[in-house]
């Protein structure tokens, strides 16, 4: 969490970041929780020097899986992020992971859609993956709960795309952990596999980003 610290500090690794000549934009991943006024107005007057954006993390809009993540986040402090963030000119790049415990795909194609309502210039949309030595690790192993096949997944990105605005630039379409640490899904490793199957998928279906898009 890339705010998480004292207005003195920030200002200071920032303003070194944007001062390095070859570096053309600062992108900083947060929480919305930790955005105070001191914070955003900071990023607004670094914003002047070279352009800054914000990657913040909503996960999804249920509350109910909030609660059980243990995010201390709800997705009315992202909405209020969003607008704050706006506000200032500072463009913002959504996190949403797909695949969550008990999330279906309704709930996950909800979550896009407040997404698509909202005031966001990008998306990362992440697939779940269970690594070693964490809590949903130990969940996983004692109680397994259902994860996205290849092929599954693969359509179900193609929903949400087509579920997007078409100007909405998309920065992931998928997510894999480390191979020594990552439990499942292990076919997450072959990334070429995965892209190539989305674009065969999305041929096959005649379909396109924003498709079922509206205002």
């Amino acid at each position: 969490t890339n705010t998480y610290a004292p207005i003195s500090h920030l200002r200071r690794v920032f303003t070194e970041a944007l001062s390095e000549p070859d570096v053309v934009a600062l992108s900083i991943g947060t929480r919305s929780d930790c955005l105070s006024e001191e914070v955003l107005d900071l990023l607004e007057e670094l914003s002047h020097t070279k352009p800054v954006w914000v990657e913040l993390g909503l996960q999804t809009i249920h509350t109910a899986t909030h609660a059980r993540l243990n995010t201390h986040t709800t997705v009315e402090m992202f909405d209020k992020a969003v607008a704050d963030l706006q506000s200032r000119g500072i463009p913002v790049i959504t996190h949403v992971i797909l695949g969550l415990p008990d999330e279906t795909p309704d709930m996950m194609l909800d979550t896009i859609r407040h997404v698509s309502s909202l005031p966001v210039s990008g998306i990362k949309l992440q697939l779940l993956h269970i690594l070693k030595g964490t809590a949903l690790a130990k969940e996983y192993e004692t109680n397994p709960f259902p994860l996205f096949e290849l092929e599954e997944y693969c359509d179900f990105i193609i929903d949400c795309l087509e579920l997007l605005p078409p100007d909405m630039v998309i920065h992931r379409l998928t997510g894999d952990g480390p191979r020594k640490l990552l439990i499942a899904p292990l076919w997450s490793t072959d990334k070429k596999r995965v892209l190539n199957t989305i674009h065969k998928r999305m041929k096959e279906r005649e379909t396109r980003q924003g498709r079922l898009y509206y205002q």
